[in-house]
């Protein structure tokens, strides 16, 4: 009788979507996790919020420098590694009752750092496992789209749940375990990039995915796009949906409602588009997909919509949302060649990262200048702005496959600046 690998128990697209849904909920537990224990332990939001700060910093330093480990190492191994190390890191943490404050900040650090390349390594693998699957792209970005909108809709309220019933150490000790299964999925699955890189050495590398990224027009609308909008989410969901649902006599259960009607409605719209995504016309489904999903939830609060109202539009949002994301990550995959996809990826990533620690401050600076019903109007007019200018910025149609091409093609002539 012959025995089945790990390898072989499943595709490489299957394996792949386990060990990015593992990892992205031991993600989200931890999203939920960490401040609390910070809270509890020090009574000190400002230093929750430093913990915060030593996580997200290192994510995104290292997930701008690691593109060329990525074209140069197998990816596979990049993400088992990374997960592996935050499964550690976390099993310190559960292990050491009520550490201090110098110790948090050190592993949230070594998470960050972690999970930036793991993150990014999972992301280039994705049109590699997609074509070995025999599916088209945005098949598999729909799937991957939905299997994070579920994450993020299971993974605090399971953190909450845990905490409030077994204590932090029990989240942290599933969160841990979690991160230990990405890792071990991740060394099962079957189809990984080659090692693609090329001559010179790692910054020359690195700068050539700069380089690339900065070229093409078309790219460099999706990325201004994606920084202008995720810095207006941050100060809307950090601060401005709080104080409105505070002033509205509602309390934190409308701010984790509306936030899990989003995600939850994503999935299933998310799964749609990884079904016809590639028979849907990408420039109007970005369009309609993005104006629904971004400025509706802005318009709504801003018209003071009783709370039944606001938490409706939050469901359709999210079914505009799952819609938009496969198609971009569809067209940034076709758009970059082989040899690039670690170095431009992670940079899109950092880039789409880098406003997320000043949204809050921002939020918190526009709400005490103008109020709240005019900082929500200020931020649903600049994200309507962020959001239409790709829609003639941006080269649509759709392109032969690159993903496994060797040379890399001449970019786009440049024609403006993000």
């Amino acid at each position: 009788m012959t025995t089945m690998s790990p390898a072989r128990m499943f595709g490489p697209l299957t394996g792949l979507l386990l060990a990015q849904g593992s990892a992205l909920t031991a993600n989200r537990i931890l999203l939920v996790t960490l401040p609390w224990l910070v809270l509890t332990s020090t009574g000190s939001p400002a230093q929750t919020g430093l913990i915060a700060t030593c996580q997200v910093v290192p994510f995104v330093v290292v997930q701008a420098l690691s593109g060329p480990l990525l074209d140069r190492v197998s990816a596979r191994h990049v993400s088992a590694l990374g997960d592996l190390a935050s499964a550690c890191a976390i099993a310190v943490l559960a292990l050491s009752g009520t550490p201090p404050i110098w110790m948090l900040g050190v592993i949230a650090a070594v998470v960050g750092a972690a999970d930036g390349p793991a993150t990014a390594a999972k992301a280039v693998m994705v049109p590699v496992a997609t074509a070995a699957a025999g599916q088209p792209l945005e098949r598999g970005t729909g799937i991957t789209t939905a299997v994070e909108r579920a994450a993020t809709a299971a993974g605090p309220a399971l953190a909450g749940l845990l905490i409030a019933t077994q204590g932090v150490q029990t989240a942290l000790r599933l969160a841990a375990t979690l991160f230990f299964l990405a890792a071990l999925t991740g060394l099962a699955i079957t189809a990984h990039r080659r090692r693609q890189a090329g001559p010179g050495g790692y910054f020359q590398q690195l700068r050539e995915g700069a380089d690339f990224l900065h070229a093409d027009t078309s790219l460099r609308a999706i990325v201004a796009m994606i920084v202008a909008s995720n810095f207006i989410d941050q100060a809307f969901l950090t601060v401005l949906l709080p104080v409105w649902a505070r002033d509205h006599g509602q309390g934190a259960e409308l701010v984790g409602l509306a936030i899990s009607a989003f995600a939850t409605a994503s999935v299933g719209t998310a799964l749609i588009t990884a079904w016809i995504g590639n028979r849907l016309p990408r420039k109007h489904t970005y369009l309609i997909g993005f104006t629904i999903s971004g400025v509706s939830r802005l318009v709504v609060l801003a018209c003071g919509a009783p709370a039944s109202v606001v938490l409706g539009v939050f469901a359709v949002a999210g079914l505009g949302s799952g819609l938009v994301n496969p198609i971009i990550s569809a067209l940034t995959y076709e758009r970059v060649p082989a040899m690039l996809q670690g170095r431009v990826n992670t940079l899109i990533t950092a880039w789409a990262w880098s406003g997320i620690p000043f949204g809050g401050l921002a939020g918190a600076a526009l709400l005490s200048a103008a109020g709240l019903t005019a900082s929500l109007w200020c931020c649903s007019a600049a994200y309507l702005v962020a959001v239409l200018r790709p829609g003639w910025r941006v080269q649509w149609h759709r392109r032969p496959d690159r993903t496994r091409a060797a040379p890399v093609p001449a970019p786009e002539p440049q024609t403006a600046s993000v």
